[in-house]
């Protein structure tokens, strides 16, 4: 269960990045609460919000648990590879 738990936070946690950074640099970007969601553009303090939101899920999902770096890693990994092809400029979402 603890590595279930780690790869569970590492997606959190790189989710948390990109809203974070585009929340305090004043940046519209999605959130699951945009119209239509995941692709409508939310406010940087919504985004703020979110990466707040996910980085107390991570925590979450690590309290009480053996920490496993390397689930941790493959859990980020994803996450970032998945939030790169979505969100990159060769992706279909980016193509309209």
């Amino acid at each position: 269960m603890s590595r279930a738990r780690s790869v569970v936070a590492g997606v959190l946690l790189a989710n948390a990045v990109p809203h974070g950074v585009h929340g305090v640099t004043g940046q519209a970007f999605p959130t699951p609460f945009a119209d239509p969601p995941g692709i409508g553009l939310s406010s940087p303090a919504l985004n703020v919000l979110w990466s707040a939101l996910n980085l107390v899920g991570a925590g979450v999902a690590l309290r009480g648990a053996r920490v496993r770096p390397l689930a941790l890693i493959v859990g980020a990994a994803a996450m970032a590879s998945f939030l790169a092809a979505y969100f990159g400029p060769t992706s279909p979402r980016r193509r309209g």
